[in-house]
């Protein structure tokens, strides 16, 4: 492990020693990743930086190297605080598919509220205890079904990304409509000029147009993502 992602590991995960020297510390890692956060919401991921940081905090720079050295380190405080734990509930309702659509469903409320950890939480990274929590909550829910570890991994990490891309469509669609609204949109002008030339296309557009397409997409692909795991364990459970 390289030096940097030591010191994500050590802001991330403790332990977390004040400042020996200087003024008396008048900040936590806590306020900090908040003010990074509430940038973020607003503006963007791109327009977060130790001077915004620091000015938001009314502190200088320098005084906000004192707890975190540098963007990156900062960027990942900010998504774990941002995520947050899994809430906690005394018991479990429901089966293991119950119980994944509503992981799912609150992981998509997360990432709607704070669109900018799409683009913080690409590729291979350090991953703080709230984070992992969710993905605790992913792999236990599959407990009892018959599915080794690495199939367990691999379904939380499908439902992941069928929440991210959904989280995408909306971003790009920005707040003024829904996604898939705009789509049919697009489509359906086109269809109306070209529809000759891709008549399945044009019948499923018509067909799409008679429901409420609301969450047509999010609804869809988690169930057959269900299903899918539906029909594994029950191959596991076949003699």
């Amino acid at each position: 492990m390289g030096a940097e992602h030591a010191e994500v590991v050590r802001l991330l995960w403790g332990p977390h020693p004040k400042p020996a020297r200087g003024p008396r510390p008048t900040l936590d890692l806590d306020r900090i990743a908040q003010a990074g956060i509430g940038i973020a919401d607003s503006e963007g991921l791109a327009e977060v930086s130790m001077q915004r940081v620091a000015a938001r905090l009314g502190v200088t720079k320098m005084a906000l190297y004192r707890y975190v050295p540098g963007k990156a380190e900062l960027v990942a405080l900010m998504v774990d605080a941002a995520i947050g734990p899994y809430p906690a509930a005394k018991t479990r309702r429901g089966g293991w598919r119950e119980q994944l659509e509503e992981w799912a469903e609150r992981l998509l409320t997360v990432f709607r509220r704070h669109s900018w950890a799409l683009d913080a939480t690409v590729g291979p990274r350090i991953m703080g205890p709230a984070e992992l929590s969710w993905l605790e909550r992913a792999v236990s829910a599959l407990d009892g079904t018959g599915l080794n570890g690495a199939e367990r991994m691999d379904a939380a990490v499908l439902l992941v990304g069928h929440v991210r891309v959904i989280t995408q469509q909306a971003r790009a669609a920005g707040p003024a409509d829904h996604p898939e609204a705009q789509l049919d949109a697009f489509l359906g002008d086109l269809m109306r000029a070209h529809g000759e030339r891709f008549p399945a296309l044009t019948a499923a557009l018509a067909s799409a147009a008679e429901t409420d397409g609301q969450d047509q997409a999010w609804d869809f692909g988690l169930q057959r993502i269900l299903d899918g795991l539906a029909a594994l364990i029950d191959r596991r459970a076949r003699p």
